[in-house]
């Protein structure tokens, strides 16, 4: 029934900068958006935090079943929330990612979390990709492109996903299927709020820079920017995705610095990385929709609208929810892998083919 059948699906997200978790209600058929749910948030206490800190950088065969109790105490306390739902989306907290190397782990068990909510969950979205080839990353470009039609886009646009760490998918919306060589091509630009989180949290206990206040009133190193964008990673065509980590130099670098000028430099890595991006894609996006934490930093928006040659804007701009973006993509990822529809293709994660993703676990 579910191939032919409009679904109601409730998707989940907790990302890299370990903030908390999202969870959001989409309608779809697996192709068209038809509506959108409702939504809600489910903070991470600051001891929960320091417990998926702890975990960072670990894998499936090491012990991370506190991490995991964590974890799914959280989706299911927030997922309990929501009625009249068919379907569950649940991505689990990425505490490992490595393409092309030992793959990729995202905490928590989807088959748990079926059983506790009695309702069926599609889950671990990444392994499949990375099977075939890919990067197991980003996943969220075909809900891009469906969002695109949502808005009756008729020109090349790009999304800019500022959380832990930045992914740009450009679109093309002239094409019939997200699946379509050239309809899309989507990467990780490079790190975005996870290394200012980590230092506000370090240095000032805070989770993360309110506004970008504190970046607004330091000085950015144009050395330490310049030697940023020196890492081999910018030099690699995408489809191409990072761990949260990989730019430790880059937070190692800023040791030196005031918090002001430490903030101040890493939001200048960021829209440097950004700036860089763009000029990966097929052209010049007419406009760059910014969803994310960081699209709430006003000092990273406006250095953004200052450098790019792109009109930038929140997606709030094209009537979209920032906060909730990630959830409904992964709502929207259920409903396709549920119906056997590709959920990466080459020019998202650089799998040899369109791919189907997601395990699948009933609720009996």
């Amino acid at each position: 029934m579910l191939k032919e059948a409009v679904v109601t699906a409730l998707g989940t997200m907790s990302g890299t900068s370990l903030d908390g978790v999202d969870a959001a209600v989409l309608v779809t058929d697996g192709g068209e958006i038809l509506d959108f749910g409702p939504s809600g948030y489910r903070a991470y206490t600051d001891d929960e935090r320091g417990v998926l800190r702890q975990h960072l950088g670990l894998w499936a065969d090491d012990d991370v079943s506190v991490a995991a109790a964590v974890v799914e105490k959280a989706h299911l306390s927030l997922m309990r929330e929501f009625a009249g739902v068919e379907l569950a989306g649940f991505h689990g907290q990425t505490l490992a990612h490595d393409p092309g190397g030992r793959g990729t782990h995202q905490c928590g068990d989807g088959t748990r979390l079926a059983k506790a909510l009695g309702l069926p969950v599609v889950w671990d979205f990444r392994s499949a990709d990375m099977q075939a080839g890919g990067q197991g990353a980003p996943l969220a470009p075909f809900y891009h492109f469906a969002l695109a039609k949502w808005i009756k886009a008729e020109a090349p646009l790009a999304f800019l996903n500022l959380g832990g760490v930045g992914n740009l998918t450009w679109v093309d919306p002239r094409f019939a299927d997200p699946a379509d060589p050239g309809a899309l091509l989507g990467f990780d630009t490079g790190p975005a709020n996870a290394p200012m989180n980590d230092i506000m949290s370090a240095r000032r206990n805070q989770p993360y820079d309110e506004g970008g206040a504190l970046a607004a009133a330091g000085t950015a190193s144009d050395a330490i920017v310049q030697e940023f964008l020196a890492h081999p990673y910018f030099d690699k065509a995408p489809p191409k995705s990072l761990d949260r980590d990989d730019f430790v130099e880059l937070t190692d670098a800023v040791a030196g610095l005031s918090d002001a000028d430490a903030m101040a430099t890493l939001m200048q890595a960021i829209v440097s990385s950004v700036a860089v991006g763009l000029t990966r894609c097929p052209s010049l996006p007419q406009q760059l929709l910014v969803t994310g934490g960081g699209r709430k930093n006003q000092t990273l928006m406006q250095a953004l609208k200052t450098t790019l040659e792109c009109d930038v804007a929140p997606v709030e701009k094209a009537g979209l929810d920032g906060d909730m973006l990630e959830a409904q993509a992964f709502a929207y990822l259920a409903v396709r892998s549920a119906k056997g529809l590709p959920i990466s293709a080459p020019g998202t994660t650089g799998t040899a083919a369109p791919t189907i993703g997601g395990r699948l676990s009933s609720s009996v």
